[in-house]
């Protein structure tokens, strides 16, 4: 059974940044995809960037594109969001999702949160001065 457990977040001003992971186990599909998602306070559940386990290639949303940067190390099971120049818009909390065999690219899970098999217990992100 997949486990995924996420680190890092935490409080800070506008224009900081913030390093988050997400450990993973009991992976065993050789092609798969993992995505981070975010969720403000009566907001729905938003993609903000997937990134796929063969060749690495990553999507990001276009509300964060340029700023935050998603990737993978494969040996450690391990998927990274790096969030450079906050803004009180990106507040919310933040899970880290697993689709197994993914073969279709990243963009489709960013895109269909139902794709997802498995997801993180969250953790909370809060841009504020």
């Amino acid at each position: 059974q997949v486990q995924l457990v996420e680190s890092g977040g935490g409080t800070v001003p506008p224009g900081g940044s913030l390093r988050l992971s997400c450990a993973g186990s009991g992976i065993t599909y050789n092609s798969y995809c993992m995505a981070w998602f975010r969720q403000a306070p009566g907001k729905e559940r938003e993609g903000v960037a997937s990134v796929t386990s063969a060749g690495g290639h990553a999507s990001h949303s276009d509300s964060v594109k340029g700023r935050f940067t998603i990737s993978l190390d494969t040996a450690k099971t391990t998927v990274y969001l790096q969030m450079d120049s906050l803004k009180p818009e990106d507040s919310g909390v933040y899970y880290c999702a697993h689709e197994a065999g993914c073969h279709s690219g990243p963009l489709p899970l960013i895109r269909d949160p139902g794709r997802a098999n498995s997801w993180g217990q969250g953790t909370q992100v809060i841009v504020s001065s």
